[in-house]
Order: structure tokens, then sequence, then C-alpha cells
């Protein structure tokens, strides 16, 4: 049978996902291989270096750098706390003294006998790497972090802002086609991840925030209202790092753009189920998808139509679910029927490799197949 090899999109029922957890530099595991975890539990942490402050003894002194060490109140090494004496004259008779205090809570790092310089470092700031998701450790790295693996509902979407997020299930549209609204977003959706159906808006986004809602999922957005909410033109870094008080995930693409049938119908089912989000995207090389993670027990971690989908991951079939990624029928999901194996001449005169598609609606149409994603686990 002719198939092709295309850009996945993962929407599955069921998979066994593994997640590492790492630490951005050296620090303590907390937990060992074996261990069952909670996502919102601790497994490893560390303390990156406090940001560093200069003070210019020599000046606020009026002393020669050399002499500032014999002037220090406080060694190297010492603790400070903030508008501390450091450093001091003797004055003349006691009086008119001149002195140095510390503008931060932290310790002193150096003096420096050359540019009479104190440098001094803000306390650590602790960082602390959670599970993510319910499971178990699978692997420990010394030092570094885990391996957390689970079994459960995997879906990936075409893009998202705000990072890790863990919440409770809310299915919030009537159907794929609905839009959220803030009339819809309630106080008792506190701490919950809401599901829309084909489009979120800047209002909803905002009296979600308001109402301490943890993340969003929707079929589309309007790249204006992304704009809006974000106070700049996004460019193509990778996005998750953005503090906005909540973490979306568009599944179809910009614009009201209905939520795929499946996708929509597995969140339905999974309603009110612990899940994990994360809205991080990049479109560049190394590509980063944002996504849904549904933990639930199963007998079987690893059945055999696991195996298949793992070993047949990214191989596009006559039958697979397709969606399209560019115009004229963006956003459009539909079936392949044929995979023709002649190369075809396009417009521009380009010769490509094209698929048969059937859309939704029944319409029959040839694209290249660069023009598609796949979507697993259909």
């Amino acid at each position: 049978m002719a198939h092709a090899y295309t850009p996945g999109l993962k929407v599955t029922e069921g998979m066994t996902i593994q997640k590492e957890r790492r630490l951005p530099l050296e620090g303590e595991v907390l937990v060992e291989a074996g261990v069952t975890v909670k996502a919102e539990d601790v497994v490893a942490k560390a303390d990156l270096p406090g940001n560093v402050q200069l003070l210019n003894v020599a000046n606020l002194l009026s002393v020669p750098p050399e002499e500032v060490a014999e002037h220090m109140l406080k060694s190297v090494g010492a603790a400070v706390s903030e508008d501390e004496i450091i450093a001091t004259t003797k004055g003349i008779f006691g009086l008119f003294k001149s002195q140095a205090r510390s503008p931060i809570d932290g310790t002193i790092e150096s003096v420096s006998d050359v540019t009479g310089q104190v440098i001094l470092r803000e306390p650590p700031i602790p960082v602390e790497v959670k599970a993510y998701t319910d499971g178990t450790v699978t692997a420990t790295y010394p030092n570094e972090g885990v391996t957390v693996e689970t079994y459960g509902t995997y879906i990936q979407g075409i893009f998202g802002i705000g990072g890790e997020t863990i919440g409770d299930l809310t299915v919030v549209a009537e159907s794929p086609d609905d839009a959220l609204t803030a009339e819809q977003i309630q106080s008792e959706h506190r701490d919950k991840i809401l599901v829309g159906g084909s489009l979120v808006t800047t209002d909803a986004i905002q009296k979600a925030i308001q109402n301490g809602v943890k993340g969003i999922i929707a079929g589309g957005m309007d790249d204006a209202d992304l704009r809006e909410l974000l106070g700049y033109e996004l460019g193509v870094a990778i996005t998750g790092s953005e503090e906005i008080g909540i973490t979306l995930v568009i599944t179809e693409g910009f614009g009201r753009i209905e939520m795929a049938a499946q996708t929509f119908t597995l969140l339905k089912v999974r309603e009110d189920m612990k899940t994990s989000i994360n809205g991080a995207t990049q479109i560049r090389a190394g590509v980063v998808r944002p996504e849904i993670l549904i933990p639930f027990m199963s007998d079987t971690a690893a059945t055999a139509s696991d195996a298949v989908d793992g070993a047949m991951e990214g191989v596009l079939r006559v039958g697979s679910s397709v969606r399209v990624i560019r115009e004229p029928y963006f956003g459009k999901l539909g079936r392949v029927t044929e995979l023709p194996v002649e190369l075809q001449n396009l417009e521009t005169e380009a010769q490509v490799r094209v698929l048969r598609v059937e859309l939704e609606n029944g319409e029959q149409t040839t694209l290249p197949r660069a023009n598609v994603e796949a979507i697993e686990g259909s």
C-alpha cells in the first residue's frame, strides 16, 4: 500500500507517555526510580545564584581603593542586610564618619583593592521541577532530574502561550463550533482548565484570568486578540515563558476554526479529570508543540495497537486523517483517498508529490503533501 511521511499532530486516546523533568543546572533529585508521583510533586530542586550588585565603597568613603579592605566591617562571605553599614571611616575625633551601606540582603562575594568596589550577591533563587503528570519515575539522572512515565490521553495543539499548569478539565462549549465567551466563565471555574470550541476572545481570557482559571483549550484565536493580550507582536521565538496568568492551547489555528471532532470528543470524555497542559510552541527547527496530557489508569501500559502507532508515527496512508496547514483550505480536516507516486506540476511550475484528500464537507481536492500534517492516533 502506498504511504508517505509527513509532520504529525498527535491526537491519541491512550498511549504511554514519558516526560523528562530536568533542572537547568545541577541540583538535588528528590525521588528514586520506581516511586509513584503526583503531578504537583517536586521531583528535583536547585538554587540559581542570586543577582550581583556592585557597590563602589572607595567613592562612598572617599578613600583610595587599596585602603577599602581596612575599612570593611564585614568580611568576604559574610551575610548582610539591606541598609546595613558594611564599611566606615574613623572620622575626626570619632565624628564626620563616612559610611557605606548594603543596598540588598545577601552576602559579600569579594572586595577589590584595584577598583575599590565590593561585590554583593543577592540570595540564591530556588528552582523546583515538578513531576507535571501523575505517573511513575522510571529513571533518575544524578543531580539533574528524572523521567516520569504515565499512560493517558495525549493531544498536541497548533499554537500556545504560557507554561506548564495543572487543573481539572471542564468542558464549557456545547459543541466544537461554539465560541468561548466571557459570560460563560464563572467563579466556580477557579483552578480549572476550560475547553471552548471554535474561538476564544481576549474578553474571555481576561475574565478567566480574573477568576483564577489555570488554562484554556480552544480551536482558534484571532491574531489581533493575541497582540492585545500580550501587548506586543509575537515573533518566531519559542513561546511558553509568557507570564499572563493563564496558559492557552489552540488546537486548530488562527481565526474562528471549529475544533476537530475527535479532539473535542476526547476532551469531553475526559471531563473532570486532572489535566496537564503546556503552551510552549516553536515552529522553527526543533519543533515544539503545545500539549494536553490527561493521565488515567490502564491495566496495560502499552497495548499492541500502541506499539503499531509508535512504529508508524509520521506515516501517511490512504485513510489517514489530516489537517490542511496552508491556504486555501487552511485548518480544514479530511482523509487521504489517494497517494499518487508520480510528481505533478504546480502553478509555480515546481514538480512535487501530491495527495488526494476528501474534506469533511465531502469536497475532493489535490494538495502538495507539504500542505498537510497527519493527525496521529486517528
